[in-house]
């Protein structure tokens, strides 16, 4: 009987797994399946199951241990998916209660969905067992995962593995809205305790993890064209007070009123258009170690309206000049609107302009008091596969001053494992404290990936008066030309699974010194049983700091894993030689650490605690210049998908500050929110002869309670 059953199995799957390499066309159905977790409905008995998921992580072209079926269909208004996930050890299956984006650790499903079929950008929808979500937009080698769509996911275990049921509404992707409409697909299974990546169609070892260029064509007809509209009205109360006088006042009690909509002008380009919107943030940002910077700090975006055609404005090529665009340089607009889409079937763009109340800028302190105006429009031309050529605009406006860029970028597919990318830009700037008002920023980058072999090669130059105040940029007045080249082995072993070691140099000039820096570096990757990972790295390095030559040699190793299903440890430790960046340098040495615990006690309860420490010593007398140390405690309970409760405390040492923050979070769907939150600053004062003194005690200085809510209405 079980060879009868391994026969057929075999006769079912082998049409499908011809199917894959083909153009797919999912069934059309008149009754949708009711998204429960449950396979049970007449769509799935009478679609055809995709079977044949091949690894490409930790190797390319084995089968995945786990048997894994998908299933298609759609209707007028929405597209369908089934996942029926195997599992010979169910007990062992990781899933959690979680929000949303933060299962990537589970196991999980996710369907990649190139709505034009043109391999310039994808929707990627994950699902773990118990069908929490998690999404993100894929362009220009980077996946965003600040993006969030409206559609719905639905998970459950069961005794031989799991099932996800998904719904994905055409109103929440962009397609071309004709009568057949073709697509393209890439399905993915995740199985957490053995970090095995399988996927249908399977991935070509010669072109290493190029998706876009390896999905398969999805066929659909007769969607119905619709015109989008959304309307998001949101609601803001502030309660904040602050010490003054030795007591801690109101100073803020205020209702704010926002609406941002949504307009489809075509089922491919959607006008968004925003009064006094919501930009809160519900969590404050994770610290980081603020002391002996020479750049300034990057934040990730998390503000709902910058998230949709936030992939548009990704750059390409590699150089200290990181983004064009980085929105969070938009602190509080009063007005704004964005344009994102396409027009006709290879033309992409994106534009924002806002108007910022808050705008702050270390080049115009005396301009902080009127408004700052931000113009962002991006191009994008899709060539041949992969490849496109894009143009850019950036301009930042405050009453007489302003910051403005133009540029193009683009990449180039060379070969099924060759990639260039590049970028150049010119900066113009009116700012009587810059002493150079033009500078360009220049970039080439070439990638070869394959399953055995990965080399890069890279040239930049970032001019003296090159400044970016819409975009991010690590650091000016610097040229350079680096390389790697990084084999891959993978071991009949069953402790090393993967080796990956790293051969990396560059040489690079300082601008405004005209003295030269080096790089050589040796680094290894291994990956070991389950989910565990192990990283060296050395580094011999010379680092120009205002006219002197210094020595930012170091070694570090980063370690991680999954120890079960519900401990996660990770550290990162870095020992070698610093800058001390002040006016006045010196040679340095230090250590820099991360520490992080996460438990699950229940599927329901996350327990996370993350230490980052930092110290500095000179290295001439060997004395202390400082440490540094951040404590972050944060616990979570998901009551369901919808619902949870956090709460943080971080304290930090050097700073001598503990800040809470507690949150309340009910999210229906993306844009459908009531949030309640409350958080507050301790320091190290005491209020004594009409002034506030360091104290060995916390005061707590600041105070703030929020309420947030907002109802998406789609028409």
């Amino acid at each position: 009987m079980r060879f009868i059953f391994i026969l057929l199995s075999m006769c079912l799957l082998v049409p499908a797994a011809l199917q894959a390499h083909g153009t797919l066309k999912p069934q059309r159905v008149s009754a949708p399946p009711l998204i429960d977790g449950v396979l049970d409905d007449a769509a799935w008995r009478e679609a055809q199951a995709i079977g044949g998921f091949r690894t490409f992580i930790p190797d390319f072209n084995k089968d995945l241990s786990e048997q894994t079926s998908v299933y298609m269909a759609y209707d007028a208004e929405n597209l369908y998916f089934a996942f029926r996930c195997h599992d010979r050890a169910p007990d062992r299956i990781k899933a959690s209660m979680a929000s949303r984006d933060t299962i990537m650790t589970d196991d999980f499903v996710c369907v990649n969905l190139d709505s034009f079929n043109d391999q310039q950008a994808l929707y990627a929808f994950y699902v773990n067992p118990l069908g929490i979500q998690g999404d993100s937009r894929f362009a220009s080698n980077t996946e965003d995962f600040s993006a969030d769509f409206v559609w719905s996911s639905a998970g459950r275990l069961n005794p031989d593995g799991y099932a996800v049921e998904m719904r994905i509404p055409f109103k929440t992707i962009r397609y071309a809205g004709r009568e057949r409409v073709e697509m393209a697909v890439f399905f993915e299974r995740y199985i957490s305790r053995t970090t095995e990546h399988g996927s249908v169609p399977e991935m070509d070892p010669a072109k290493g993890y190029a998706f876009l260029s390896q999905m398969q064509p999805l066929e659909l007809r007769d969607i119905r064209r619709y015109t989008l509209l959304e309307v998001l009205p949101s609601v803001v109360y502030n309660l904040r007070h602050e010490q003054g006088g030795g007591q801690l006042r109101q100073s803020e009690s205020r209702g704010e009123l926002g609406v941002t909509g949504k307009f489809g002008l075509t089922s491919k380009l959607v006008l968004d258009l925003a009064w006094n919107p919501d930009f809160s943030q519900v969590e404050s940002d994770a610290g980081q170690v603020d002391a002996n910077l020479r750049n300034a700090l990057y934040y990730s975006e998390k503000r709902p309206f910058f998230m949709e055609g936030g992939d548009i404005f990704q750059l390409a090529g590699s150089s200290p000049f990181l983004a064009a665009v980085h929105t969070r340089q938009i602190v509080d607009p009063l007005l704004g609107f964005k344009l994102s889409g396409k027009l006709g079937d290879k033309n992409t763009l994106a534009a924002i302009f806002a108007l910022d109340e808050a705008a702050d800028s270390p080049l115009h302190g005396g301009a902080g008091a009127e408004r700052a105006a931000f113009t962002l429009f991006r191009y994008k031309r899709a060539l041949s596969a992969d490849s496109f050529l894009g143009a850019f605009y950036t301009g930042r406006e405050q009453g007489a001053d302003f910051n403005r860029l133009v540029g193009l970028d683009g990449q180039l597919r060379l070969s099924r494992s060759e990639m260039l990318s590049f970028h150049g830009f010119a900066s113009f700037t009116a700012n009587p404290s810059l002493p150079e008002k033009e500078g360009l920023a220049l970039n080439a980058n070439y990638a070869y990936s394959t399953r055995d072999l990965d080399i890069a090669g890279n040239a930049f130059s970032i001019g003296r008066g090159f400044f970016s105040e819409n975009g991010y940029l690590s650091r000016s007045s610097l040229s350079g030309i680096d390389g790697t080249i990084s084999p891959k082995f993978y071991p009949r072993s069953g402790f090393l699974r993967k080796i990956k070691p790293r051969f990396s140099g560059g040489i690079y000039r300082d601008l405004e010194s005209h003295m030269n820096e080096a790089l050589g570096q040796l680094g290894l990757e291994l990956l070991l049983p389950g989910n565990a990972g192990l990283t060296l790295e050395a580094w011999t390095a010379s680092e120009i700091f205002l006219g002197r030559r210094f020595d930012v040699s170091a070694y570090r190793l980063v370690a991680n894993s999954w120890l079960n299903k519900k401990l996660y440890l990770y550290l990162s430790l870095r020992r070698g030689n610093q800058i001390r960046y002040v006016q006045e340098p010196f040679q340095g040495y230090g250590n820099t650490a991360t520490g992080i615990v996460r438990y699950l006690p229940h599927e329901k309860l996350q327990w996370e605690l993350r230490l980052t420490y930092a110290d500095l010593f000179a290295r001439a007398d060997r004395l202390k210049v400082y440490d540094y140390t951040i404590l972050r405690n944060k616990l979570t309970y998901q009551a369901n998908k919808y619902l949870f409760f956090r709460g943080v405390v971080e304290y930090n040492d050097y700073r001598k500050k503990l800040l809470t923050d507690l949150l309340a979070s009910f999210t229906y769907i993306p844009g459908t929110v009531i949030q309640l939150g409350y958080g507050s600053l301790y320091e190290k004062y005491r209020w004594e002869e009409s002034e506030y003194r360091p104290d060995d005690r916390l005061l707590e200085m600041k105070r703030g309670l929020f309420f947030k809510a907002s109802y998406l209405w789609r028409l």
